[in-house]
Formats: structure tokens, sequence, C-alpha cells
């Protein structure tokens, strides 16, 4: 077979590649993940009682705003690490920026406290159980997120999983943020971090298995 009839060979019914793919299996992935977190917090949990009275508050937007700030950091990190050897890109930049100012306000918070109540106030009413109730509402997501990214071609794996664990557990933290009381900034810091640093761990443990190709 001469060369050009090899190369017309094998170039025959190739389609061309959809670039938006990512962005595509990404929408459908943070779409369930959400919407799977919210169904379980609903079901199982139930909203606040009073969530229509602190939606008018600052500080719920706040705590809203520290979930959503890693999701969207995270987000955009794990979307370019899933093409083969992209960079994370600044998505950190935005990460590491949510968990300073949360550290920063929750270090305030408690140089303000009498020094007899800031355990009292790291501890909250339910630290006992903050952390695995975003670890459990994180499993929808983190299906969801492993499936987009199986779908592409991530090549640094231990990484994409990782953000993608932390993916999942952001989208769980912000659901269960219309249950959870806690309204105080040492506690996010604290038990909600916790509980998205679980699904990353697992994230970037179950990635070198999951997301080989």
């Amino acid at each position: 077979m001469k060369t050009d009839d090899l190369i017309s060979l094998l170039a025959s019914g190739v389609t061309p590649v959809d670039r938006r793919a990512p962005a595509k299996r990404f929408s459908i992935a943070v779409l369930a993940g959400l919407l799977g977190a919210l169904f379980l917090v609903v079901a199982l949990k139930g909203v606040r009682p009073d969530l229509g009275q602190v939606m008018a508050t600052p500080i719920f937007w706040a705590k809203i705003a520290f979930p959503l700030c890693l999701m969207i950091g995270t987000l955009g990190m794990v979307m370019r690490l899933a093409r083969p050897g992209v960079a994370s890109g600044p998505g950190k930049i935005l990460i590491v920026a949510a968990v300073t100012a949360v550290w920063v306000g929750a270090i305030y918070v408690l140089m303000v406290t009498a020094p007899d109540d800031r355990v009292a106030v790291i501890l909250g009413d339910t630290w006992r159980v903050c952390a695995l109730n975003i670890t459990l509402l994180s499993i929808p997501g983190f299906i969801a997120v492993f499936w987009a990214l199986r779908g592409l071609a991530p090549t640094n794996l231990t990484l994409s999983g990782a953000c993608g664990g932390l993916l999942a557990g952001s989208m769980a933290t912000i659901a269960y943020s219309l249950h959870c009381p806690e309204m105080q900034v040492p506690f996010w810091a604290v038990w909600y971090l916790l509980g998205m640093l679980v699904p990353t761990i697992l994230g970037a443990l179950l990635g070198r298995r999951w997301l080989r190709w």
C-alpha cells in the first residue's frame, strides 16, 4: 500500500472534535451534583425553619460565598486538567483567597470573643455531624464529576481527582448551608473545610485508578 493511500485510509471517517465537550460534561455534572445534594438535604435533613429570615442577613450570604468561591475556582481547574497536558490554571488563586479570607475572619472573631467562649464558637452545636453530613452530601457530585472526567483525558490523575473531590464537596456544602444553623465564621473555617477535605482526599486517592486511560 502506498503512503498516500494509507493516509487517506486513516483519515477516512474522522469527525471533528467538539471543543465544547468539557463544558457540556461539566455543566451536566455540576447540575447533577447540586440538585442531588439539594434533594438529599430536603429529603433527609430539611431546610432550617428560619431560612427566609437569615437570607436577609449578610452573614448568610458570606456563608454561601465561601463554598461558592471554592466551587468556581475548582471547576475552572478541573475543566483545564481534563485536557491532556494542560496546567491547572488560575482557579487555585480563588481557592486560596477564599480559604484565607475565612481563616482571617475566623481569627478576628476569636480575638474579639471572650476566651471562655472561644471553644464554643468553634464547635457550635453541630460539630459532631457537620463534616460527615457534607461528605455524604458530596456523593452525587462525586459520581457526576468523575463521570465527566472519565469521558475526557486528564493526565495528572491525582490532582484531577483531588479537584473533582473538592468540587463535589463544595457543591455539597452549598446545599448543606440551607440546613446548617451555624453562623459563626470559625465554625466554617474548621468544620466546613474538614467536610470538603474528605472528598478531596478520596478523589486524589481514587483518581489514580478511576481516571486512568
